[in-house]
């Protein structure tokens, strides 16, 4: 059908705009006309382009808004809430485990009645990891306090981020919005999008913020926020929250009343398609409920009286509305994308079940299936076979079967994947080409290590095949690590680069014990494995397991998995845990699209530190993660570069050597990303070497608190400029132009600064 786009926006009252955009771009555009005080956020997919592209608008000084990188999604709800508190107006976005690792706030907000607008970009929550869309996060939220909204499509993304902000100012309202849209099927999909063509009808839409909230900036009204309440008091606070959900469904109905009258798109509460005499229904919700509206057209032209129900808002939930437009229905499926595990169903068609009853309707049949996990595709002919659900329980006059899964595939044992690597040789791992003994006077270890050549015969612990950019420094800089560990590992791998490339299901490359789990507990996970085992070990239970040595317990990390995994990691230093985590360092987030990271240098451009006319990169320095472990007095430390081959197996040697006798290690190895740090793939090796050389990553060890730089640029007549270095990589080639020679001599400063402290402790064991 054509499209007049005269017409269109001719039902307008404002001027309106045409453009071709993702669900992503137009909640950023949204925030951006908006001009919202702050954004705390953290990347995760598939949410991380909303601050990608404020960052790219802030750079160009399009807009005003502070955004705050925090340390973990914990951390930007945090940022959020006392932002919120502080009586300006916030934004974020998130996704999957990233909002439940932020869930514990969600209930704080709203219970203390701070607005906000939150964009969820509803993903799969993990385990196993996907990042696809579904709705398991989404289910997370119901029962957080705030306000729910629907998009099905960028377009309605778009508006409902402003008509959110707008409820969420109510003052009948006052509590903090979900705005939900589905990742990757709305969020990256581009569509026509129709916007305000001017920033102030926006900002006039949504009017002033209420002067009359109280905030904790106001020295002649001082306030207590979050109080300590006993029980008559929190159920009347609670009592009063509820009062202000259920308000905010009229209010949210009066808004988008306001918003059809001025821009011509209306969103009822919710959205019926041909349901006047439907006697079959689908309900769904976000972008499935696009695609059923063409299996409706196409059942009516058979004679089906079919229609679809689909929601714009679910908190709080339209129960008399879904009542009302089911009442004279005969049987209607509901299609949860999540489980209610154990609930026999989903939480839509058990709320729905509840609502029929609540309002005396007995006689529609109701149909529960869990479809589209993990990003699974929903096409119209799995449309045509929702319907046939409800087709055939009228036929039959019952359900035959109330509850169940479409579009699995139960599996079938016999063909079960098989393994494909045979395990790896304790004989040919444990060489005894590597010696590591203890000197008495000095509390150091004396390693002795062969001709790198003839550690090439041991197998490589990661197979070859693995799906990593070319040029990734990542595998180099491992297997160059592994080559000084003997005998068994269990390896324990962060949400990163390194675990995605490697264990696309059903295979692995990884030839020994493996696990993962997400940044913030890897440190505590590998720390339950490790006294486990020397536990089991106590009590016997291993004997049969023919363990011929101790295992080496690794933690790999990176891609900023030191930012989220900070505290844990420290944690566990704390406890000395005869464990090893090994950080790769690539300088950003890369397996979410290079974003900054707290080790990003400063000056270096990343997606979410541009470079325009108002910003130049990353404006605070990197975070020195091995000097921070260090810190908790840990019998080991030490930093390695692929570059310094020799030094990196010498102090994976000590590393296992200190894992195995006394305690916890910490290491960390500077990687390539030729992807992200715009450089050639054959060029990684002499990148990092190169900020060895200019002292930017320099190479050193701290044994039981006694520093030791193990390679001294300077003493070798090595020593480059900083910008030698920077000039190797297009994210920092901006950095020596005669603009930004404030931002580099800043860099060159603390560069210089942290490597004479590092001398100082070289040259003094009590520093």
């Amino acid at each position: 059908m054509a499209i007049d786009i005269k017409k269109e926006l001719g039902q307008a009252k404002i001027e309106q705009r045409i453009v071709y955009e993702s669900g992503n771009e137009m909640a950023a555009y949204a925030a951006h006309q908006i001009n919202y005080h702050i954004m705390g956020y953290f990347p995760i997919s598939p949410s991380t382009e909303v601050a990608q592209f404020l960052d790219l608008m802030k750079s160009n000084g399009q807009h005003d808004i502070v955004l705050i990188p925090a340390d973990g999604e914990h951390g930007s709800a945090g940022v959020c809430y006392g932002a919120s508190t502080a009586g300006g107006r916030v934004f974020n976005a998130t996704s999957a485990n990233g909002y439940l690792y932020m869930l514990e706030q969600m209930p704080v907000q709203s219970g203390t009645r701070f607005p906000m607008v939150m964009n969820l970009v509803c993903r799969s929550v993990s385990g196993p990891l996907d990042i696809h869309g579904d709705h398991s996060d989404l289910y997370y939220a119901l029962n957080t306090g705030w306000p729910i909204l629907m998009c099905r499509d960028p377009q309605a993304v778009y508006d409902m981020n402003i008509i959110a902000l707008k409820l969420a100012e109510d003052p009948e309202v006052r509590l903090p919005v979900l705005v939900a849209s589905d990742g990757y099927f709305t969020s990256h999909q581009k569509r026509r999008v129709q916007t305000f063509a001017h920033r102030e009808d926006v900002q006039a839409f949504v009017g002033e913020q209420p002067k009359n909230f109280p905030h904790t900036l106001d020295r002649n009204n001082p306030i207590t926020v979050g109080p300590y309440m006993n029980e008559p008091d929190y159920i009347n606070n609670c009592y009063q929250q509820s009062v202000a959900m259920y308000n905010a469904e009229s209010v949210f109905d009066r808004i988008r009343s306001e918003y059809a009258d001025l821009t011509g798109r209306d969103y009822p509460i919710l959205d019926l398609y041909r349901m006047e005499d439907a006697e079959v229904a689908v309900f769904l919700m976000n972008s499935a409920s696009e695609i059923i509206k063409d299996v409706v057209d196409q059942l009516r032209e058979k004679g089906v009286k079919a229609g679809s129900i689909a929601p714009n808002m679910i908190r709080p939930f339209p129960a008399k509305q879904i009542a009302e437009a089911l009442q004279h229905v005969k049987a209607v499926t509901v299609g949860d994308r999540a489980d209610s595990y154990g609930g026999h169903g989903g939480n839509m068609v058990n709320e729905i079940k509840a609502a029929l009853f609540t309002y005396g309707n007995r006689d529609t049949m109701v149909i529960s299936r869990i479809f589209g996990l993990g990003g699974k595709d929903f096409y119209s002919e799995d449309g045509h076979n929702l319907f046939q659900f409800a087709i055939d329980a009228v036929a039959e006059g019952k359900v035959a079967v109330p509850f169940d899964y479409y579009g699995h595939s139960a599996g079938d044992p016999a063909k079960s994947p098989k393994r494909v690597m045979n395990p790896m040789k304790y004989e040919d791992l444990k060489t005894g080409l590597i010696t590591v003994t203890p000197n008495e006077e000095t509390h150091k270890l004396n390693v002795r290590i062969p001709p790198l050549r003839a550690l090439t015969g041991k197998p490589k612990r990661i197979a070859p095949g693995h799906g990593a950019c070319p040029g990734c420094g990542i595998f180099s800089g491992l297997e160059l690590f592994f080559k000084g560990i003997e005998g068994d590992i269990v390896a324990l791998f962060h949400t990163g680069c390194a675990m995605v490339v490697t264990t696309g299901y059903p295979y692995s490359a990884h030839k020994a014990t493996y696990i993962h789990n997400l940044f913030q507990n890897g440190a505590a996970t590998l720390s339950g494995v490790v006294e486990m085992f020397w536990e089991r070990k106590r009590r016997g239970e291993l004997d049969e397991f023919n363990l011929q040595d101790d295992f080496t317990f690794v933690m790999i990390t990176g891609d900023g998995g030191m930012d989220i995994g900070m505290g844990p990691a420290i944690g566990a230093a704390l406890r000395n845990h005869k464990m090893i985590i090994l950080e790769y360092d690539n300088e950003g987030y890369m397996n979410t699209g290079a974003q900054l990271s707290y080790s990003t240098p400063m000056g270096h451009r990343t997606s979410t530190s541009n470079v325009g006319t108002k910003q130049a990169g990353k404006v605070f320095h990197h975070k020195d993660t091995a000097q921070i472990m260090a810190a908790t007095h840990i019998p080991y430390v030490f930093t390695g570069s692929e570059a310094y081959p020799q030094d990196l197996v010498k102090k994976a040697a000590k590393a296992q050597w200190y894992a195995q006798n006394e305690g916890m290690v910490y290491g960390k190895i500077l990687i390539a990303c030729p992807l992200n740090w715009l450089s050639e793939d054959s060029d990684g090796s002499d990148i990092v070497g190169a900020a060895v050389d200019s002292c930017f990553f320099p190479l050193y060890e701290i044994e039981h608190g006694v520093t030791t730089i193990t390679y001294n640029p300077e003493d070798k007549n090595k020593k480059i400029p900083l910008s030698d270095w920077l000039k190797t990589m297009g994210k920092t080639k901006h950095m020596t132009k005669p603009e930004h020679a404030e931002s580099l001599h800043a860099f060159e400063h603390e560069v210089e600064r942290r490597w004479n402290m590092l001398k100082a402790k070289h040259e003094n064991p009590y520093l």
